[in-house]
């Protein structure tokens, strides 16, 4: 995304020489810049309105190619002169089809890290803005995971991804959950504002659904 960026303020230099306008690139590049001002815990909903504004743009620098080509074919005396003007609206057109492919990627890969975060179940507010196609692309990708985890007899990789300074933490519960079974059979009453101290492995997947609350030392 800073790639794209960078070489969209050297479009505008050479748009200025030209004489075309700098508007070329600016909305592909409010699109990058959307993105990669999202809050990381958030996903916002797609700007189909700016997308179609970009795809709008490179249709209109299709067309203006298209146009001076035709020219060039019926008069070689032009040939020189149009030249750069071609070259730079092509090179704007890619220039715009590398932010809109950046910004979807950004988006997949923002959903890949909620996966890691939050499980196979997503908040609902991030369900919410979510497209119809991420949402076919997140059940593939889970498909993937967990056919590659139970490949590993179960071994769950979304787990104890910072290596844990304790096996066991100190917990409190922020909701009424009901029974929790441990590994070892054990059963714990997880109520509202109860606190416990239980295996770090049982806890994660709660703490990431916001069930539980992990008690910092001191706390």
């Amino acid at each position: 995304i800073n790639a794209e960026y960078g070489e969209f303020k050297t479009y505008q230099h050479y748009f200025k020489r030209i004489n075309l306008s700098s508007m070329f690139g600016e909305k592909a590049v409010a699109l990058v810049k959307e993105e990669h001002r999202s809050p990381t815990e958030q996903l916002q909903p797609l700007n189909e309105d700016l997308i179609r504004q970009v795809l709008a743009e490179m249709n209109a620098l299709c067309e203006a190619n298209k146009a001076d080509i035709d020219t060039m074919r019926t008069d070689e005396e032009n040939d020189k002169k149009m030249l750069p003007g071609i070259l730079l609206r092509h090179s704007a057109l890619e220039h715009n089809r590398r932010c809109i492919l950046a910004y979807l990627k950004a988006r997949l890969d923002r959903i890949t890290r909620f996966r890691w975060d939050h499980g196979a179940v997503l908040p609902e507010e991030i369900q919410a803005n979510i497209q119809e196609h991420e949402r076919q692309w997140f059940s593939k990708y889970n498909k993937t995971l967990a056919n590659y985890m139970s490949s590993l007899h179960g071994l769950d990789l979304t787990q104890n991804t910072v290596p844990p300074k304790s096996l066991k933490i100190q917990v409190r519960c922020l909701q009424e959950y009901g029974e929790l079974e441990t590994e070892s059979g054990e059963i714990v009453m997880l109520t509202l504002n109860s606190e416990h101290y239980l295996p770090l492995a049982e806890c994660e997947p709660l703490i990431r659904q916001g069930v539980l609350q992990h008690m910092a030392a001191g706390s």
